[in-house]
C-alpha cells in the first residue's frame, strides 16, 4: 500500500517539525520555515491516516486523523492575513467540525455499550475526548465568525492550543500507538509517554503564559501579518516580525 509508507514519513517529519516549532523562538526564520513543514507533513500524516483507517474499516483512526486535519486547518488559518468577504473556508472547517464531534461522541457511546468496551482495541475515553475537542474547538469557530476574526492573545491562543493538540495526536500515536517499533530496552511505558505527552505540557505552559499573567501584554509590541508573533520560548519575551511573514 502506497500510502503506508507516505503516512510513516509524513509523521516523523511532523512529530520532528513540530518539537523544532515548539521550542525555537517563534516567529524566527527557523521557527517559521519548521511551522509550514508541520503543517504539510501534518496534513499529509492526517489525510493518509484516515484513509487507511477507512480501507481497514478502523472508524477511531479516521476520528482521529480527520480532527488532526481539521485542528491543523484552523490553527493555521488563524494567523493568516483575513480578507473582509465571508469565512467560507471558516465555515466548511467548522461543520466539518460538528460532524466529527457528533461521530466521535455517537461512536463512544456505541463502544462504551458494547460486551468489549472497545473498537479495535481502542476504548470508549479517547472518542469522548476528540468528541469534547471537536465541540470546543467548533465553539471557537462560531465565535471568530461572529467576531469577524481575533485579534490579540485570543488569537494566538486559538494557534497554540490547535497546533499543541494536533502534535500531541501525532506524538502519542507514534511513541505510544506504535511502541513496538521501538528497541526493546526502551520500550518502556513511562518512558515514551514523555515525549508522547509533551506536547500537552506545551500547550498547558504557553496558555497560561499567554492568557493568565501580564506576560503578552508587558511583551507584546504590535500584530500585522501572520508571522509576527515572537513567542520567546525562554521566556524573555514576544517582539514584532517584519510585515508579511508567515506564521505557523
Amino acid at each position: 500500500m502506497i500510502l503506508l509508507p507516505i503516512h510513516i514519513v509524513a509523521g516523523l517529519i511532523a512529530i520532528g517539525s513540530g518539537f523544532t516549532a515548539a521550542f525555537v523562538v517563534k516567529g524566527m526564520k527557523v521557527h517559521r520555515k519548521s511551522g509550514m513543514i508541520f503543517v504539510y507533513s501534518m496534513l499529509a500524516l492526517s489525510l493518509t491516516g484516515a484513509a487507511i483507517a477507512t480501507i481497514r474499516s478502523q472508524p477511531a483512526n479516521i476520528i482521529g486523523g480527520l480532527i488532526s486535519f481539521y485542528l491543523v486547518i484552523t490553527g493555521f488559518l488563524t494567523v493568516r492575513p483575513r480578507a473582509d468577504e465571508f469565512p467560507w473556508v471558516d465555515a466548511t472547517m467548522m461543520v466539518l467540525g460538528i460532524l466529527l464531534a457528533i461521530f466521535s461522541i455517537n461512536l463512544g457511546l456505541t463502544v462504551y455499550r458494547s460486551p468489549s468496551g472497545t473498537i479495535n482495541g481502542v476504548p470508549s475515553a479517547p472518542l469522548f475526548v476528540f468528541g469534547a475537542i471537536a465541540i470546543l474547538a467548533t465553539g471557537g469557530d462560531l465565535r471568530m465568525m461572529v467576531a469577524r476574526g481575533l485579534k490579540g492573545k485570543q488569537r494566538i491562543a486559538r494557534h497554540l492550543w490547535r497546533m499543541c493538540f494536533a502534535l500531541f495526536v501525532a506524538s502519542g500515536s507514534f511513541f505510544l500507538g506504535q511502541a513496538k517499533v521501538f528497541p526493546k530496552p526502551i520500550r518502556i511505558l513511562p518512558l515514551l509517554a514523555i515525549p508522547a505527552f509533551l506536547p500537552l505540557l506545551i500547550l498547558v505552559y504557553w496558555m497560561g503564559r499567554v492568557l493568565l499573567t501580564r506576560w503578552y501584554r508587558r511583551s507584546s509590541l504590535s500584530f500585522k501579518g501572520a508571522g509576527e508573533l515572537q513567542l520567546n520560548t525562554t521566556g524573555q519575551g514576544l517582539r514584532a516580525d517584519r510585515p508579511g511573514a508567515s506564521g505557523s
